[in-house]
């Protein structure tokens, strides 16, 4: 029987070829899509929103952190897709017991890519994954960082004011744009508003996920930050490690032209 590596460094052993996939991780759900996997992908999560045209006809098994685990069942599934910190890890162990579970790890682009890699091993579809990885690698060459670099706090949540600090792919995404990020504290800390203020941002960036900001926060936020640009972001090319990566750089150049345009 063969067996594979997550980036858990957990080994899961296949009977065969998966035909019954579940995944509970949107951006991991869309490149089982783009790996061509469309008619074994048998259960999604709710937040699993791309590609639309496809996910609609798919069978949702709860959230991401509340999956409905009777109907993981009901499903059979001989693979389900996970990632370490978007799932809980008390569901993912009780699927563990009954299923083979592969776990992501992703802290940065090169573990996203190998991430690519090894779901396309573990799926029988290493060509594909392959060229996709390939392709992001060559967007992501033609990146364009801030000269000289900005001083950048990214906001993910409002009440209470939460950003995406170090150590997480949102912070390597905003390396790689020639962004400085302002929050030196590990992962998704609370900040408070003279927090934000005494952080002194050149730019504060305002995620569309997962809280949906939106034009009447920059308002806010100006009142706060007087000195500081404001821009609302796509949360998705910042923090989905899947193939929407092949978006992120084009987005990424525009942004930095903005934020620097004089």
């Amino acid at each position: 029987m063969p067996v594979f590596y997550d980036q858990m460094n957990k080994a899961v052993q296949l009977q065969q070829t998966p035909k019954r996939i579940i995944s509970i991780v949107p951006s991991q759900t869309e490149l089982l899509f783009d790996l061509g996997l469309d008619e074994r992908i048998v259960g999604v999560t709710k937040f699993c929103i791309h590609p639309a045209d496809k996910v609609k006809h798919i069978a949702k098994i709860g959230g991401t952190k509340q999956l409905n685990i009777q109907a993981i069942h009901n499903l059979q599934p001989d693979l389900i897709i996970a990632n370490k910190e978007e799932n809980g890890q008390s569901q993912v162990e009780e699927l563990m017991r009954h299923y083979p579970v592969w776990i992501s790890d992703i802290q940065n682009l090169p573990t996203a890519l190998d991430m690519i890699t090894k779901v396309g091993e573990i799926t029988g579809t290493e060509t594909k994954a392959g060229e996709l990885i390939n392709k992001i690698a060559k967007q992501f060459r033609a990146l364009q960082p801030a000269r000289p670099k900005l001083q950048v706090m990214y906001l993910i949540w409002r009440k209470p004011y939460m950003a995406a600090g170090h150590g997480t792919f949102i912070n390597n995404m905003l390396q790689l744009c020639g962004f400085e990020n302002v929050v030196n504290t590990l992962r998704y800390p609370e900040l408070s508003a003279d927090a934000i203020i005494a952080a002194k941002p050149d730019v504060l960036l305002l995620s569309s996920e997962p809280y949906p900001f939106a034009q009447k926060h920059i308002d806010e936020f100006k009142q706060m930050l007087p000195g500081a640009k404001i821009e609302l972001v796509d949360g998705e090319l910042f923090s989905w490690y899947g193939s929407r990566l092949l978006h992120s750089p084009g987005y990424f150049n525009a942004l930095i032209d903005k934020l620097t345009a004089k």
